[in-house]
């Protein structure tokens, strides 16, 4: 299952978090606090994924459903989108 992890692990192997903070316009510990966090929110992941070439929406996706609480609502929707999301 791809998570917004993923994406920042990607991203790192572009460049340093510090330098992605910088270029996104963000204070230096956002995205260290994120990964600390185990997710990004979902404008982070969509603008990271801009940058990265990807695809912003379905990152934003991700990040919205992992920031959910656990639910039969949220299940159902993880479900459909990883079919369309291949998550």
């Amino acid at each position: 299952m791809q998570t917004t992890l993923n994406l920042l692990d990607a991203a790192i192997k572009v460049q340093g978090l510090s330098d992605w903070a910088a270029q996104l316009g963000l204070s230096k510990r956002a995205l260290y606090t994120a990964r600390d966090r185990g997710h990004l929110s979902p404008a982070i992941a969509g603008a990271l994924a801009e940058e990265l070439g990807q695809d912003a929406k379905e990152w934003i996706v991700v990040a919205a459903l992992e920031s959910e609480r656990d639910s039969a609502c949220k299940t159902r929707m993880v479900k459909r989108m990883g079919k369309v999301l291949m998550l």
